[in-house]
């Protein structure tokens, strides 16, 4: 890519970038929210097309007018979300979209599938549902999605996100396996121990711009964060003591079946003390929605109980547990989904936290206006202005408007699910400091987190769910990574 420039609204997303991939190299693309990675592998795999600048592969001038473009010249883009249709088998996933003709020929379907799986060491069942697969199962099968229609250029966006350790290690063998095959893997991911451990070359953006592109050994994670931030920071997550010990939520005998009749939460029993952060491990699944939508209200179906503070709240809705003075905040999965009204500004959806408690016919936007300035500046969301749409913002910044605003409403009891899911390191520290910082409030916080090393060493305590059950509650300081996701693969304490 030469000089690859691309605006939005007058926003430079790109400024005349440039990078090269080589056969059999493994590339990693590192930079904070906002820093351009997105806008550069959406221009590589056709979604954007670029202002200026050009794009070679394998040699060839190339011109994508839509990802077809950029499938067709061997290029395939993995989405952190993964994009399959879960009542198919791995084959109809594989093969959907592509012009086959009338008659399909299932047996050599099945074989070129499996020989694909073999070349790159994968273990993929083509006949299995979706549904019925693991999350590293469902990378597999959109690895495979993308090496079936011939592509040698990978990129792969946060491809452990919602990995295990022992999930992450096959994916990496995965990799390395394509690496020796010749195929050429960009990598997209806040991680840097991964960064370290897997890429050959590592290009850093800040602000649109390439800072500098460095081989991955002659660095190291402290001058990557620098270069990333335009300072050093500090890497370590501080845990603090646990100040108070009175309980603020006990579930008791916790169930839950679904519409379908699968039980997501079975016989869910723990306790939560004030000034606690209270880990949920577990792989993608698991029940960890469920039970952050069991305590906040939304979720009904449910047995049980679940005290706060000593009162029932198991049948009350997210209306009444809020009416009845017990503050409990929630910064949901899906942020824009659940969590933020998307085509609102951040004013607004401040406002939608507490509208209803305002009398009169008009509403007065002045006291939320200051508090919107003041989450904008503790939390450094990077917006044009308090009034603009939050669906235009970058992932990390609509996360941290979220966050800001649940804060905001002085809870005593904070539900976080992946709370820094998407955010760099910058942002994710700032997030750690903040909930310490409500930690040593007196604040009791339930974090639902996907990166074992931070649920080590920011919470307390770790339940693991598997499947809708505890395998156990542990001290987070006497546990590993290995630990962990043993258990989260069904293993007990």
């Amino acid at each position: 890519m030469v000089n690859i420039s691309k605006s939005f609204n007058n926003v430079e997303a790109n400024k005349n970038i440039t990078f090269c991939v080589n056969y059999g190299e493994i590339y990693a693309l590192l930079g904070e929210n906002g820093a351009g990675k997105s806008t550069l592998v959406n221009i590589l795999s056709g979604v954007y097309r670029p202002d200026s600048g050009e794009i070679y592969v394998h040699g060839e001038k190339k011109r994508f007018g839509d990802p077809r473009d950029s499938i067709n010249s061997g290029i395939g883009m993995i989405y952190q979300h993964f994009k399959l249709i879960e009542n198919m088998t791995a084959t109809e996933n594989i093969i959907l979209g592509q012009k086959l003709g009338h008659i399909i020929n299932k047996k050599k379907l099945r074989k070129t599938i499996i020989d694909i799986s073999e070349k790159y060491g994968f273990k993929v069942d083509p006949d299995k549902y979706i549904f019925d697969m693991s999350v590293g199962e469902k990378q597999n099968v959109e690895i495979l999605k993308v090496l079936y229609r011939s592509a040698d250029i990978l990129i792969l966006d946060e491809p452990t996100a919602v990995l295990t350790p022992q999930e992450t290690e096959k994916l990496f063998k995965i990799l390395l396996k394509m690496k020796e095959q010749g195929c050429a893997v960009i990598l997209i991911t806040h991680k840097l121990q991964e960064v370290m451990d897997i890429s050959d070359r590592i290009t850093i953006l800040r602000n649109g711009e390439v800072v500098d592109t460095v081989q991955t050994s002659e660095t190291n994670q402290k001058d990557l964060t620098a270069m990333m931030i335009g300072k050093s920071i500090d890497l370590s997550i501080e845990r603090h003591p646990i100040l108070e010990k009175e309980v603020i939520l006990e579930i008791k005998n916790l169930c839950l079946v679904d519409r379908d009749g699968v039980k997501r939460l079975d016989n869910i029993s723990f306790q939560v003390r004030s000034g606690e952060i209270f880990g949920i491990a577990g792989i993608a699944g698991s029940g960890q929605k469920e039970l952050c939508e069991s305590i906040q209200g939304l979720e009904r179906r449910k047995k049980g109980q679940i005290l706060f503070k000593g009162e029932d709240i198991a049948r009350l809705t997210t209306r009444e547990i809020f009416e009845r003075g017990l503050r409990i905040s929630f910064i949901p999965e899906d942020r824009l989904g659940m969590g933020l009204v998307p085509t609102m500004d951040i004013v607004d959806n401040v406002i939608m936290k507490d509208y209803y408690l305002q009398k009169g016919i008009f509403l007065d936007r002045q006291p939320a206006r200051i508090r919107s300035e003041y989450i904008v500046k503790i939390l450094n969301i990077l917006t044009p202005g308090i009034n603009y749409p939050v669906n235009r913002l970058s992932g990390g910044n609509i996360q941290k408007v979220l966050l800001g605003r649940e804060l905001d409403s002085n809870p005593d009891f904070l539900i976080t699910a992946y709370p820094t899911r998407g955010l760099d390191i910058g942002s994710s520290r700032r997030i750690y400091n903040e909930l310490n910082r409500q930690k040593m409030k007196g604040i009791g916080i339930l974090y639902v987190g996907e990166d074992l090393n931070v649920l080590l060493n920011l919470c307390d305590r770790i339940m693991v769910l598997s499947q809708g059950k505890v395998m156990g509650i542990v001290d987070a300081s006497r546990m590993t990574n290995e630990k962990l996701g043993f258990m989260m693969l069904g293993g007990k304490e």
